[in-house]
């Protein structure tokens, strides 16, 4: 499997740490974050990282040019100083020509503890273009922004109205599996991942896939420090 992993933002939230760390590379449990994710990706199989980098990219390049990666391969996709949104990231990248047909697709700042060949075997049996992870979320740890129902995402909307929220049960877990065509078809260097899988969910192309365990992120300082603490539970190996 490959993985495209989203890592060029400003971390802003996490500002005065990322005034000189790019997000990805804030310590977790005594080694960067990066290690704990990739680790985790490899142990699920995954060979072939490719980076989408940006804000203070040259960082990550030179800690994987230190450190033995647990992938057979990471690439670097560089969008220098003028971000192109998560969808014009990945349509950066199959500009330059690094992607695979299907690919997984997860946010730099996320780690995930759910197995990923459940997801990726439902992905490649059907033919949507993209599947979405999701949780049950109602509300718990971030407003839900999903109706789902019968592997379908019904509706994917991050600023619903109020009515629609009601609705909404469910949240984006923020991985992701793709077909390449899709990102070809958006003919635009700049766009979010929102626009587009809201799109899709209007017009029925969008899968979901439901996962119980919840989601850790390292976007803001609580959520840095409940990883933390999960990472440090004597059954988990990454701490």
């Amino acid at each position: 499997m490959q993985c495209v992993i989203l890592a060029g933002g400003l971390g802003t939230r996490m500002r005065p740490l990322t005034s000189t760390l790019p997000k990805t590379l804030l310590p977790v449990c005594g080694k960067p974050f990066a290690w704990h994710q990739l680790h985790w990706l490899a142990a699920q199989s995954v060979t072939e990282v490719v980076y989408s980098i940006g804000h203070q990219g040259d960082q990550i390049r030179r800690y994987w040019d230190r450190e033995l990666p647990p992938v057979d391969s990471i690439r670097y996709i560089d969008e220098g100083p003028r971000l192109r949104g998560t969808g014009g990231a990945l349509r950066l990248a199959f500009e330059e020509g690094a992607l695979r047909e299907s690919f997984l697709v997860l946010y730099g700042d996320s780690f995930l503890p759910i197995p990923l060949g459940g997801l990726w075997s439902a992905f490649e049996s059907g033919s949507d273009p993209v599947m979405m992870t999701v949780h049950k979320n109602d509300g718990r740890w971030d407003r839900s922004n999903v109706i789902y129902a019968g592997g379908r995402v019904r509706l994917y909307d991050k600023n619903p109205d109020p009515i629609t929220a009601t609705y909404m049960r469910y949240i984006d877990y923020g991985l992701s599996a793709v077909r390449r065509r899709v990102i070809e078809a958006v003919r635009r260097p700049l766009f979010d991942l929102a626009w587009l899988y809201r799109r899709l969910s209007i017009e029925g192309q969008l899968a979901g896939y439901e996962v119980a365990q919840r989601f850790y992120e390292i976007g803001s300082p609580q959520g840095l420090r409940e990883l933390e603490q999960y990472l440090a539970s004597p059954i988990k190996v990454y701490c």
